[in-house]
């Protein structure tokens, strides 16, 4: 209870200094006409996000898997000022759809000065249960469709000077349960664009790299899914698709949505203890009954 207490108050005091330390540089008009791909833009996050580079006038490519739906997310990013919405239908789950829409992007765009990488697939919440073949499914559509688009892409961006934003989750660098398939390709993520960005640099090439991690958002998937199992409140899906718009122009390095999440983060390491006794409280289990 004692080293409970004390993990509060520094989480405490570490809010104060966040909050201070915080400073807004975004510049609204300099995604006029900039040219941006948006991958999982059908709903949630992406679609948000893509409702934001409209309004600031950006020229957006959205890609996801139901033609129907990108439709309706395409005519309302006319409708709310885009100079450009075009979509590309596809499923990253096929190895070969990543290069297939960086060079409809191209194609279309003339080029790219923001790639966001946002597409999901679809996880179960729940205990892992050693199904392989769906880690293996999940690890191309959340991780190897992640890095064969930015490696595409990146000519292109190296080109603008451009930037590519990378959408993770609070359980792509802190354990949680019922999300090890998920977390695993949210791991991988950190991983690899993080060393991706050290390179980069070292090559003298003006590409930043944006890594985003989010805590629990309230989009509808989300919400059926920790429903009866979760035990915390959710952040609203356009706030943090907005904060992942500002990260990708002020070319931050990290950008954590809400900011407790980079409370959690900054305390991960002291007290292990501590911190998981916490997490799992926020977390329903019903054993099953033999």
């Amino acid at each position: 209870m004692r080293g409970i207490t004390l993990l509060l108050s520094i989480l405490a005091i570490l809010a104060v200094w966040v909050a201070f330390s915080w400073r807004d540089t975004f510049e609204p008009e300099s995604l006029s006409g900039a040219r941006v791909l948006v991958t999982g833009a059908s709903d949630g996050i992406g679609e948000q996000m893509a409702y934001h580079y409209a309004r600031f006038g950006a020229q957006i490519v959205l890609t996801a898997r139901r033609e129907a739906v990108l439709q309706k997310v395409m005519a309302k990013c006319l409708e709310l000022g885009a100079k450009k919405a075009i979509y590309f239908s596809a499923d990253m789950a096929s190895p070969t759809e990543p290069e297939n829409l960086v060079r409809f992007a191209l194609q279309h765009l003339g080029g790219l000065d923001y790639v966001v990488l946002n597409h999901i697939g679809s996880t179960p919440f729940e205990m892992w249960d050693g199904d392989m073949d769906q880690q293996r499914w999940l690890m191309q559509v959340n991780f190897f469709s992640y890095v064969a688009i930015a490696s595409a892409a990146l000519p292109a961006l190296t080109e603008s000077k451009g930037s590519l934003v990378v959408v993770s989750s609070l359980a792509g660098r802190i354990a949680n349960p019922y999300v090890a398939s998920y977390a695993a390709t949210k791991f991988g993520l950190e991983g690899f664009f993080g060393s991706l960005r050290h390179e980069l640099i070292m090559q003298k090439k003006d590409v930043s790299i944006t890594l985003c991690f989010l805590g629990l958002i309230d989009t509808k998937n989300a919400m059926e899914k920790v429903k009866g199992k979760v035990n915390m409140s959710a952040a609203p899906a356009s706030e943090a698709a907005l904060a992942i718009v500002k990260g990708g122009v002020t070319r931050a390095a990290e950008i954590f949505y809400p900011w407790t999440v980079q409370l959690l983060f900054l305390i991960r390491d002291w007290f292990p203890d501590q911190r998981d006794k916490i997490i799992r409280g926020y977390y329903n289990y019903d054993p099953p009954h033999a």
